[in-house]
């Protein structure tokens, strides 16, 4: 990379989830093409792109026949509203397909550019709702400690991730948590999944007794973890989990947006853990990220009274000038039509069983305490201590030091917290995977090497 690149880089361009006053001294690696399951730096070097981007790029970084329908739509119709009875072919196929795709009956689909607008929106339509059904004070919205929904005002409240509201003034009043489905690390001696399970249904049932079930709207749960770093839910947690919302009409609106089309080897995390919504959000590999785009999947239930209320007040007072855009629909089409036509989720979950069984095999390395995942979504958490499980300083950063092993053997992989998260396109093969089971390996041996080094002692299993 130019000197000058990387000094313009540093003077004018503000990078998210990133230390900005160490950014001025690292400066950025600048990735200058793709192709396939690979992407370039501008030196030339390549690496595997371990993360799918930020898990979105599910057809990988050349797919030409995502370039042909948008280079089509671009040339026929660029843009188009869909507000006041406006509409496009594009997102009519879209959210027809969509529904027929759905895992639960879905009534309606509406459309946005990201998957935190997909969220706000899931939580604006739950206040909505209960208006319209004449219980306008439940308006509490659940979320879980480490989940993910976006950065938005709301969404980000809605997040379970403490950087994420420190000093912006977050969470808003009305967002509550309850503990993380992790059952390496929230699960008590001597208990079972299953009893786990039960404990954090029994949690959420008294939290929502103790706040009043008729001021409690909705809980938000992504099927698997993404962000909070790839968490699998307990065995029997969202039948558990269901029959209390039930209980207190709360509504279920899964959050998709990293697991649907294909991620944990389904077409939707929901199928894969049983999960049975009211709403559904989606986005990333919904148009295997080569354009902006979410949806929101609505039950008929909630269409039903939408569809009263707006015309109680005359208008449905919501929508966003690139919601249900033509060409990013059109992409989206495609994307879904490639991934049913090349089998490729069902090629997700052999992979993900190739990539988790390599995982396994490094359980017993000094710094690995948990492997855990599902389909092509997977994480290693490191640890201190095999036999505790005691994690490392949180201000030493481990977790930072494998990743950038990882990238300096030429894999891309995430850090979220000492937990190293996986999820590869969708088109990942055999010999990739495999690569990055070396190239991981290598990078965990150099981890070790280096803390052992600087004097650091791990403890024994």
């Amino acid at each position: 990379m130019s000197n000058s690149m990387r000094a313009r880089d540093i003077a004018y361009h503000l990078h998210p989830q990133t230390n900005l006053a160490l950014h001025e001294s690292v400066g950025p690696t600048v990735m200058a093409r793709g192709e396939g399951a690979y992407v370039y730096d501008d030196d030339g070097r390549q690496y595997i792109e371990g993360m799918a981007g930020l898990w979105c790029a599910a057809l990988g970084l050349s797919e030409k026949r995502l370039v042909e329908v948008a280079t089509r739509q671009f040339n026929t119709l660029p843009y188009y509203q869909n507000f006041a009875h406006r509409s496009t072919g594009p997102a009519i196929d879209l959210a027809e397909r969509l529904i027929e795709l759905a895992p639960v009956p879905m009534s309606k689909v509406l459309f946005q550019s990201s998957g935190s607008e997909a969220n706000d929106t899931a939580i604006k339509l739950a206040w909505y709702y209960f208006h319209a059904i004449g219980k306008p004070q439940k308006k509490k919205i659940i979320g879980r400690r480490r989940g993910y929904h976006g950065t938005s005002i709301a969404s980000a409240s809605l997040t379970g991730l403490p950087h994420l509201h420190r000093d912006f003034n977050l969470p808003l009043e009305g967002f509550l948590h309850v503990s993380c489905p992790h059952f390496y690390r929230e699960g008590r001696p001597g208990e079972t999944e299953e009893a786990f399970a039960s404990r954090l249904a029994e949690e959420l049932d008294t939290l929502i007794i103790q706040e009043g079930p008729d001021t409690v709207a909705a809980f938000f749960a992504e099927p698997a973890m993404g962000t909070g770093g790839a968490v699998i839910p307990p065995a029997g947690y969202f039948a558990k989990i269901q029959e209390v919302l039930r209980r207190h009409d709360v509504l279920l609106i899964a959050d998709e947006v990293i697991t649907g089309f294909g991620r944990t080897g389904a077409w939707w995390g929901s199928q894969t853990f049983g999960v049975e919504p009211d709403m559904i959000s989606c986005a990333k590999a919904l148009t295997a990220a080569y354009m902006p785009l979410s949806a929101l999947l609505l039950s008929e239930r909630i269409y039903g009274a939408m569809r009263a209320q707006s015309e109680k007040i005359g208008v449905f007072g919501h929508g966003y000038t690139y919601g249900a855009h033509p060409v990013a629909c059109a992409v989206g089409l495609e994307a879904l039509r490639i991934y049913e036509a090349d089998g490729l989720i069902e090629h997700s979950a052999v992979m993900g069983q190739r990539l988790g069984v390599g995982l396994r095999k490094l359980a017993d390395h000094p710094l690995v305490g948990e492997v855990r995942g599902a389909g092509l979504m997977w994480g290693v958490e490191l640890v201190r201590a095999k036999a505790t499980r005691e994690p490392f300083p949180a201000e030493r950063k481990f977790g930072l030091d494998i990743q950038q092993h990882a990238f300096e053997a030429g894999l891309v992989v995430r850090a979220l917290g000492d937990t190293l998260v996986f999820a590869p396109p969708l088109i990942v093969n055999q010999e990739q995977v495999d690569e990055i089971l070396r190239r991981f390996a290598s990078a965990l041996d150099a981890g070790l090497h280096g803390f052992l080094k600087s004097g650091g002692v791990l403890e024994a299993a």
